[in-house]
């Protein structure tokens, strides 16, 4: 009889591994802290790339839902100079390979494709312990426990099966983002809505940048990107919106304003959200009956890899435990000597940032260069050139 796995955390890739491992009859349940899928909104727009977020869902059997949800034309890309200057304007030409999703459409997807009663929604992990014998017990909020002989961590960044495995812990990564957006801005925010276009706009800077998606309908969902230390951010209000607001604008000062509308002009207040890491090349002894996938695993700085790579993982885990339904610990051992090279690859476009972005060298011509690289190394690669 198949092992039953005991998986942590209902995000993506846990919810990957749920539905691989349900598709091979499998028996698996998933504890997630959030009281009920639709407790908080799950984020913006992911892009999905064909070399490693389709092949998850493949995987899962899931490629004609994933198909649905595709908001077409998001892969249009618009690169601006400071001053508004459009650099570059990439139309979305529907060949690309990396189409655009809602993440909480992409969540749903996976939830719908699971049994009834798969996930135990408010279901909050206090601490895991090894109890031997491959087994290791999980204490949750109200008290209770389940005990497991393969437990997975997919519980994210502040990750509590962690432990188990390693005594690392994320630093922070030196930038954050500022988020908002602008809600019908085609009609309300019409010069902001020009400058985005049909996808994404960027606007790289020495030290800081402006990103904004065009989500579904005419919603923009701008990411202000700042390298300061955390006390920086920490002097700011950002229960008072307006001062906040303003502060991170000052940032920009001299910018085109239908950039800094972006930031001015946001219908909600402006939230931050740090960046935080896991040591680069992290990973750990194998310890029986335990495994971790995605940011648990290997957290990053945005790269525009995580929430893909976080599929994989759950994909490339549950096809091993597939593979060696009577060995666990040749399956655990096969998906780590995988995953620990295939994260630690370093990103050095991912369509929305250039890494090391506090450099001098982060400008949008620098921008321009990387993608015209690339697409000429991808060109080359289809040619043999």
């Amino acid at each position: 009889m198949h092992t039953p796995v005991t998986i942590i955390g209902a995000g993506l890739g846990g919810l990957t591994l749920a539905r691989v491992l349900h598709v091979h009859d499998i028996p698996v349940t998933v504890y997630e802290a959030e009281p009920s899928p639709s407790a908080r909104m799950q984020g913006g727009m992911l892009d999905i790339h064909d070399y490693n977020g389709q092949l998850a869902l493949e995987a899962a059997g899931l490629m004609d839902e994933f198909r649905a949800i595709i908001i077409e034309g998001r892969q249009a890309m618009r690169v601006l100079d400071t001053d508004g200057t459009v650099l570059l304007d990439k139309a979305d030409d529907g060949t690309g390979g990396r189409p655009e999703v809602q993440r909480g459409e992409l969540r749903q997807i996976l939830l719908d494709s699971l049994p009834a009663g798969t996930v135990r929604w408010g279901h909050k992990v206090t601490g895991t312990r090894t109890l031997g014998e491959s087994r290791h017990e999980v204490t949750f909020t109200d008290g209770s426990t389940v005990v497991t002989s393969l437990l997975v961590g997919a519980d994210g960044a502040w990750s509590r099966v962690r432990p188990l495995l390693t005594a690392a812990t994320p630093e922070y990564a030196g930038t954050s983002f500022v988020e908002t957006y602008l809600f019908h801005a085609d009609t309300r925010h019409p010069a902001a809505a020009k400058a985005v276009g049909g996808g994404m706009l960027m606007a790289p800077s020495p030290g800081k940048e402006i990103f904004a998606h065009r989500e579904s309908g005419d919603t923009l969902h701008t990411y202000v990107a700042l390298a300061r230390p955390q006390d920086w951010f920490a002097a700011i209000d950002f229960t008072d919106a307006a001062a906040a607001t303003a502060r991170i604008a000052q940032e920009f000062d001299g910018w085109a304003p239908e950039l800094t509308a972006l930031i001015t002009d946001g219908d909600t207040g402006p939230v931050l959200r740090p960046h935080y890491a896991l040591p680069t090349g992290h990973r750990w002894d194998r310890v029986p009956g335990v495994t971790l996938l995605g940011d648990a695993a290997h957290l990053a700085g945005p790269n525009g890899e995580g929430a893909n790579l976080a599929m994989l993982d759950g994909a490339e885990l549950g096809r091993a435990l597939v593979a060696h339904p009577d060995d666990i610990e040749a399956a655990l051992t096969e998906y780590e000597q995988a995953m620990f090279p295939r994260s630690s690859e370093v990103v050095t476009f991912d369509g929305s940032e250039i890494q090391e972005f506090g450099t001098d060298s982060n400008t949008a011509h620098a921008l321009i260069d990387i993608i015209t690289e690339r697409e000429r190394a991808g060109r080359d690669a289809v040619t043999g050139g």
